[in-house]
């Protein structure tokens, strides 16, 4: 009763007290939309910030494969029928595996390894029988066979050149001729610079440990003369640098990738600055190429730079400095399978205990895909091309369709958000694949021949100077090269600076080439 009495009794002031409680209702609504907003933002942030606080952890102390988490939560029940079709689908495409039995025991030694026969014999007194007195015949051997390692030797070769001279008038002398040197009146010899230029670029040995070997062994080598030798061998390997560009810029589709590399002495960059390396992949099977090039920066302008006139197809990662060199020489580009799995195994482990579902499902989807691609690896690329239709197709179109539902409804700033807004971003690139039977699913071909290079730089950290860079970026592109072709790199390259120097036309170039000269070489990998 009290309440209405206080209400006034002209409407005028009845509706002018009602509107005024009318808008303090809405400020408080305003502010209460606005406290809950915020929360949310909040709740979103602290998410992400739980997400990147466990896969720093995983990144500390987990394991770097990317494989599915071990324990898997229940689905949505929507989502867990889908799986259970696509399991389903899975289950139709087998491959047969022969029956085989493990063998036990150890593994024998290579045939091809020379062999030291150590006889082991029986004294003469044990050489009579204890029981008659009679004289023991030998009736076998028992044969056991050692790994024993002999360290590197170092020796000296001594060029000796004839002279020759006239008797009659000893006016004309003649000396025989020095084969060509890699590097004329220096020390080292083809096979010392091949040592020290895999040991460097295929094992990630840094020359000043290499210096503290080389003094072990009784020969003083600085550090500053390994470094002047590699520098000259990055300048003569460089026509047959060269001749693998023209041929790699002659294919039909080309791997691209790009990683970091530090360089000390650069002009207008300080020292802490990062410079990129970046590799291109390409060729067949017989006769693939991997080049390595140096560029101080990650730019739009350094694609058209590596992709000089090249009019085919390119397989990259989504970084979008490529859209340039794509729309101005119109290149197909493709985009990579496997860098959208691993933003999806990123969000599993993000997620910790609680595996995400959507993720799993995810997973799920695009390992049917590399499923279907392992089956079909042995089958030509018309035959390939015409089961994905058939079979990739359907698991393309169940993905994009769940795709284009879950996307709203995850917050992008979280990791699976991040995944799924870079699958539906590069949709069409991935997809590219359905297009050309040669095509592969991923670029994991560049990526692997790009491994060596972040091995190696683990350990000796940092090139000092553009021209170290540029040479390391040669030598690397010959190094995993010759690897790719079956070729052993210290055999390979202690031919090619025997024979590059004395090279005069395209074709003796040529004929240093990985797969030209590898039935002449003596460790060849077969089969």
């Amino acid at each position: 009763m009290d309440a209405h009495a206080s209400l006034p009794d002209d409407i005028n002031q009845l509706r002018q007290q009602l509107l005024s409680a009318h808008t303090l209702l809405e400020d408080q609504r305003e502010t209460i939309l606005t406290y809950q907003r915020d929360l949310r933002y909040k709740d979103i942030e602290i998410i992400c910030l739980q997400e990147k606080l466990r896969l720093l952890i995983h990144k500390r102390f987990g394991a770097s494969a990317e494989a599915s988490l071990p324990q898997f939560r229940l689905f949505d029940e929507a989502e867990a029928e889908a799986l259970q079709t696509v399991s389903a689908d899975a289950a139709t495409d087998t491959v047969a595996v022969p029956a085989h039995q493990r063998k036990r025991g150890r593994k024998a030694l290579p045939a091809e390894l020379p062999r030291l026969e150590v006889i082991h014999d029986l004294p003469e007194a044990r050489k009579i029988c204890p029981h008659d007195g009679a004289a023991l015949k030998c009736i076998g051997d028992e044969v056991s066979e050692q790994l024993d390692i002999i360290p590197a030797t170092i020796q000296v070769l001594r060029h000796i050149r004839k002279k020759y001279a006239c008797p009659c008038c000893e006016q004309h002398i003649v000396t025989a001729e020095l084969p060509k040197q890699p590097i004329p009146k220096s020390l080292a010899s083809p096979g010392t610079l091949a040592f020290v230029a895999v040991s460097k670029y295929a094992d990630g040995l840094p020359l000043y440990r290499q210096q503290v070997i080389f003094d072990r062994l009784g020969c003083e080598l600085p550090r500053a003369t390994l470094c002047n030798w590699m520098l000259d061998c990055g300048q003569i390997i460089q026509p047959l640098i060269n001749l693998l560009n023209d041929r790699l810029l002659a294919q039909p589709l080309i791997h691209l990738d790009e990683t970091v590399v530090q360089v000390l002495n650069e002009d207008g960059k300080p020292a802490q600055s990062q410079s990129y390396m970046w590799v291109r992949a390409a060729g067949p099977p017989d006769q693939e190429i991997i080049l390595f090039e140096y560029d101080p920066s990650r730019s739009k302008a350094v694609p058209p730079r590596l992709l000089p006139e090249y009019h085919g197809a390119i397989l990259v990662d989504g970084y979008e400095g490529y859209d340039h060199v794509c729309q101005t020489q119109s290149l197909t580009r493709l985009g990579c399978w496997a860098h959208a799995r691993r933003k999806f195994v990123e969000a599993q482990r993000a997620a910790g205990k609680h595996t995400s579902a959507k993720a799993e499902y995810a997973l799920k989807l695009i390992g049917k895909l590399y499923q279907l691609e392992k089956i079909l690896n042995e089958v030509d690329a018309d035959e390939r091309h015409r089961r994905r239709r058939e079979t990739a197709q359907p698991v393309l179109d169940k993905l994009h369709v769940w795709l284009q539902q879950t996307v709203p409804a995850v917050p992008p700033q979280t990791a699976l958000g991040k995944a799924l807004h870079y699958l539906h971003a590069q949709w069409e690139r991935l997809t590219g694949y359905m297009e050309n039977g040669n095509y592969p699913i991923d670029n994991n071909r560049a990526e692997n021949a790009i491994r060596p290079f972040a091995v190696g730089r683990k350990n000796w950290l940092f090139s000092n100077s553009v021209a170290g860079v540029k040479a390391s970026a040669n030598l690397y592109s010959l190094i995993e090269t010759a690897k790719a072709n079956g070729v052993e790199p210290y055999q390979y390259l202690r031919y090619v600076f025997t024979e590059l120097p004395k090279a005069a036309t395209v074709e003796d170039i040529e004929a240093v080439l990985p797969w030209a000269c590898r039935e002449k070489l003596y460790n060849v990998k077969t089969g």
